[in-house]
């Protein structure tokens, strides 16, 4: 085990009974040993390095993963020791601004966001079946956070009133042209262009969402007002009346925030 996670660790988990195997097989046990022993095993030095920067969000994906196994105790009881010891500030608040200077280091480096690399990102996270997201997604396909103004609104109703609210802060008007960068599986284009006459050029990195939109806007007679391509915006040189893009600035990185802002302006 490595020594910055022994010491996360050692930290981390004050009450409980864990022990962690590491991918050499090497075991180290933290705790007071109170409670039913929950083991688990660091499969790859992978999974023990993202570990050691973020114990709470890589220890769940390590194991979705099949990186790490829980040999005893199972996921209630890998669960049971992490709120146990939130609980008793078993968190060293000096170790903890440690690691996120490190983390954010580090993300500078983990969120280089090359044209090749933004493409092969958004491949693997869209250009699945658009089948799969539709089992949990609202009928118009909006993938980003709904906008319920009311408590008891339905997904749908939330989301067409965050159509809404977005469209008055374009404050649009007939025949002006709308880029939407990132636009996803196509609704809030079609939306904006049945509801406001206006032109609007969609672009994205996935080819399923492409031609999901595509298919959507000939099936809608829109085809003629609405045209989707799968281009990166950084290639874009045309200029718009309007730009929008809900929920792609995640994908961007860190180090192009100010290129997406750039790129826009001349946009």
């Amino acid at each position: 085990m490595n020594i910055l996670l022994k010491r996360i660790l050692d930290r981390l988990v004050r009450t409980g009974n864990l022990k962690v195997t590491g991918p050499k097989g090497l075991s180290v046990t933290f705790g007071d040993g109170s409670g039913d022993l929950v083991h688990m095993h660091i499969k790859t030095t992978h999974a023990e390095r993202a570990i050691s920067f973020d114990p709470m969000l890589a220890v769940p994906e390590a194991y979705m993963d099949g990186e790490l196994d829980i040999l005893e105790g199972g996921v209630l009881g890998v669960m049971r020791i992490a709120f146990q010891n939130m609980d008793s500030g078993g968190i060293d608040a000096t170790w903890s601004k440690a690691i996120e200077g490190l983390r954010h280091a580090f993300r500078r480096l983990q969120q280089i966001n090359t044209a090749a690399r933004a493409r092969r990102n958004v491949q693997r996270h869209y250009d699945l079946s658009g089948d799969l997201y539709r089992l949990f997604l609202d009928d118009d396909m909006q993938y980003s956070c709904a906008y319920f103004e009311q408590p008891d609104m339905t997904l749908d109703e939330a989301q067409a009133a965050k159509k809404r609210y977005i469209a008055a802060k374009l404050r649009l008007k007939a025949g002006q042209t709308v880029l939407d960068i990132g636009s996803g599986w196509g609704g809030l284009g079609l939306y904006l262009a049945k509801s406001f006459d206006v032109d609007v050029q969609g672009v994205t990195l996935s080819t399923e969402q492409h031609g999901v939109a595509t298919d959507r806007a000939n099936a809608q007679g829109l085809e003629n007002r609405v045209h989707f391509e799968v281009r990166d915006y950084r290639e874009l040189n045309e200029r718009f009346d309007r730009v929008v893009s809900v929920g792609m600035f995640e994908h961007v990185g860190v180090n192009h925030y100010r290129t997406f802002f750039d790129k826009s302006a001349t946009l």
